[in-house]
């Protein structure tokens, strides 16, 4: 079990609010911790858009509170009754993510039963605000989420891992069970990635450079998650179809092996020279007389001219092991002109810091 940041933010907000809740001499500070629970989030961003939707959420939440206590009383029924009709304005707002805290609103005022009621429920009110903001304030301050590092991290080395499968493959020397859980293992890091892609891009540039290299920073690393699927895509084939592969002519499985080597080794080189590890332009000899698609398409078609089976299911999942190769190399050339293109505006320069994936 790892002490994540967000654990650790969580933790720091309820203490806030709960001390800013005491400082201001609010007789339930228990409840800004609990508003505190609700209102972290993973980005800066998000946080903000927390505050705007939880002020909306916990307005209508008092608002039906005192409407209820002071027409119909607060009896049990009575606090359920209208529980329901906030749950349904939060929907009917598309506010679902501030039901929570609009019900612990409603509840914490309706349970009153003093005769200053407006007072206690603006107090109330007040509390529970002071533990949203006292989230923000954290998410704020201490340890704002870097996703950029987690999402290139994360890219690179599950692309690591995706190649070295690839290389093992090839040679027909791997474990097929292991491959076969590391395969799952890699499509959950594929969904990962999508995750930190989503959050880097909710990160605000305050400045027109920054923001004008960050879209281009976005172009790519949509790309490197394509080209990544792409690789885990022919990963899987060449796992499914091991036997097909083995009783191909031994030229030809030379052929693909050879294309495969050069492929991935491209695209290693393109994750090094993202981020200036290597210059740009490339060598002559780098990418050129690797991706021969149209050589290994003319293999395969002499393959199948001359096969005694024409029609046979072996030739069919043969097409399928060349047509990933195929379309791995053209997201792999693809981002190769994305990151020549950003590098000739940005001078080889990036902020990628070396850091844990954690």
């Amino acid at each position: 079990m790892k002490l994540g940041a967000r654990i650790l933010k969580t933790g720091i907000a309820i203490v806030l609010s709960l001390y800013l809740s005491q400082l201001l001499h609010s007789p339930s500070p228990v409840f800004a911790g609990i508003a505190a629970i609700f209102a972290i989030q993973p980005t800066i961003y998000r946080s903000y858009l927390t505050i705007i939707e939880q002020i909306q959420g916990n307005i209508i939440g008092a608002l039906l509170a005192v409407i209820f206590v002071l027409l119909l009383g607060n009896h049990f029924i009575v606090i359920g009754l209208a529980a329901i009709i906030v749950i349904l304005l939060n929907l009917k707002l598309r506010l679902e993510n501030t039901i929570g805290l609009s019900l612990v609103t409603l509840i914490s005022i309706m349970e009153t039963h003093s005769g200053s009621f407006i007072q206690f429920a603006g107090v109330r009110f007040s509390t529970i605000m002071i533990g949203v903001f006292s989230a923000f304030i954290v998410n704020l301050v201490f340890m704002p989420p870097k996703y950029e590092n987690k999402l290139y991290f994360k890219i690179t080395t599950t692309t690591e891992e995706i190649i070295r499968w690839i290389r093992l493959s090839t040679r027909h020397d791997f474990d097929h069970n292991l491959l076969k859980t590391d395969i799952e293992k890699l499509k959950e890091n594929l969904i990962q990635m999508g995750q930190f892609y989503s959050m880097y891009k909710e990160e605000r540039s305050y400045f027109k450079k920054n923001t004008l290299e960050k879209s281009r920073k976005l172009v790519i690393y949509r790309q490197m998650i394509l080209t990544a699927k792409k690789s885990l895509d022919t990963l899987k084939r060449l796992h499914r179809f091991e036997n097909e592969l083995l009783h191909l002519p031994e030229k030809f499985q030379q052929s693909i092996q050879e294309q495969l080597d050069c492929l991935i080794y491209h695209h290693e080189q393109l994750m090094l020279r993202f981020i200036g590890k290597i210059p740009t332009p490339p060598s002559i000899t780098e990418g050129s007389i690797c991706l021969d698609k149209k050589e290994l398409f003319d293999l395969f078609l002499t393959y199948q001219q001359e096969s005694k089976e024409p029609n046979s299911s072996h030739l069919y999942h043969t097409m399928q092991i060349i047509a990933s190769i195929i379309d791995y190399s053209e997201q792999v050339e693809h981002l190769d002109t994305l990151i020549t293109s950003f590098h000739s505006y940005h001078d080889n320069e990036l902020s990628i810091e070396e850091e844990s994936q954690s």
